[in-house]
């Protein structure tokens, strides 16, 4: 072992360190059920509830899913700005255990299955609880002594007969300190990455809809639909294992391989013919849209990858080269104007299917192909943006993640 470190109930730690429960130094405390019948739109008290928790810890603001409340308050459950609480029922997967901290925005209340965390010792610093909450190692053990079967619970007396390691308060602070940091450059990334996404629609709406020009780009914008400027081709299934009528291995996208943002996620592999891979392959510049299910509507723009094919729950788009561009009309199906063409040409069954109609109308505002090309270029540029602020945001949580594994454990002591 290594000098300076002994071994506990919750592994090796520091020899200053001590590792025990929280019984008798934090208390938890239940909410109150608070009467449906004064929820509302808008009113002088917010509702806090598991949504308002992130799965890896953290408050959420859910903007305008936000119930306010207009009844009497008893004594006592309204919560303060910086005040811990954790979700003690498993809402929705992942939930279970997760800690939040108030925002600085009055009014909150404390409603049942959320508990509310308060120190009793000196020994105990709540900033440091935060991040004892939400590591891996504590949360399984939340997991572990729940109970429920469809919908998991934990008590106040589960959480806090759960073994923690503890260094002294001097070091509670500085790791949560540390912590803190990160998460602050994670939230200033999370703000960027909104207010990009904001003027990205901004500039969507502006271009698409040529209320804004781009600089030497002239000529007249026509109305049209989707069947006169592109081919559309049904995908197929394909058999799952090689044969003689099937010899050609390809990845299939299927209705849910395609993100709302146009990215492809996953694929199957199959095997088709060669007549049926001719038919259904993906080439540079093609579409591929969703036409069933609950994923309607959702399109992937083809980078050019090849071997791949579409199954039949996807359309391939594949454009008239004289009069359309195809990265161009992703973005036209990912406005808002696609949103509310959907909602009017979408079959309303227990499976929904978008009808020929949505291909047939005429909804489509199309520039000239060199103002297509050029839209779309600028519309990229800010997605490649996005992508690189997003890249950082998820490399610096895994960096955080890293620092809690270390810092939690005294791996790596700060004093």
């Amino acid at each position: 072992m290594k000098p300076g470190y002994k071994q506990t109930e919750v592994g090796v730690i520091p020899v200053e360190w001590r590792a025990e429960s929280l019984k008798g130094k934090v208390a938890i405390s239940h909410g109150f059920p608070f009467s449906s019948e004064h929820f509302s739109s808008h009113g002088p008290y917010r509702l806090t509830t598991p949504g308002h928790f992130y799965e890896e810890g953290g408050f959420r603001d859910i903007g305008e899913k936000q119930k306010h409340y207009n009844g009497l308050v008893p004594s006592g459950y309204v919560l303060h700005p910086g005040e811990l609480i954790v979700a003690m029922t498993e809402q929705a997967d992942g939930l279970l255990g997760s800690a939040a901290v108030i925002p600085k925005v009055d009014g909150y209340l404390h409603n049942q299955r959320l508990g509310r965390v308060k120190t009793l010792s000196s020994e105990v610093e709540l900033g440091f609880l935060f991040y004892v909450f939400n590591s891996p190692s504590y949360r399984a053990k939340v997991r572990e002594t729940a109970a429920g079967t469809k919908v998991k619970h934990t008590s106040p007396k589960k959480l806090l007969e759960i073994p923690v390691r503890l260094p002294p308060p001097p070091e509670q602070r500085a790791i949560a300190g540390a912590l803190s940091d990160v998460d602050t450059l994670i939230g200033a990334l999370d703000q960027l990455i909104s207010k990009k996404r904001d003027l990205k629609q901004a500039a969507m709406q502006q271009l698409l809809t040529g209320q804004k020009r781009l600089p030497g780009l002239h000529g007249e914008w026509e109305l049209t639909s989707l069947d006169q400027i592109v081919v559309r081709t049904t995908g197929f299934w394909g058999a799952q294992d090689c044969d003689d009528n099937h010899p050609r291995r390809a990845e299939i996208i299927r209705a849910g391989d395609i993100s709302p943002e146009g990215k492809l996620t996953a694929t199957a592999t199959r095997f088709l013919s060669e007549a049926e891979f001719s038919k259904a392959k993906c080439q540079l510049d093609d579409l591929v849209i969703t036409t069933s299910g609950n994923g309607l509507g959702k399109v992937w723009w083809c980078d050019g990858r090849t071997n791949v094919a579409a199954s039949n729950f996807v359309r391939v788009l594949r454009p008239i080269k004289s009069k359309a561009q195809g990265r161009f009309l992703s973005y036209v199906l990912r406005s808002g104007e696609a949103s509310r063409q959907l909602l009017e040409h979408t079959a309303t069954s227990a499976y929904p299917n978008l009808r020929p109609s949505f291909f047939s109308a005429c909804w489509i505002l199309l520039p000239p192909v060199p103002e297509q090309t050029a839209i779309a270029e600028v519309l990229a540029d800010m997605d490649t943006e996005l992508a690189a602020l997003e890249q950082r945001r998820d490399k610096t949580r895994a960096l955080k993640q890293g620092m809690m594994q270390e810092l939690l454990t005294g791996r790596t002591r700060l004093i």
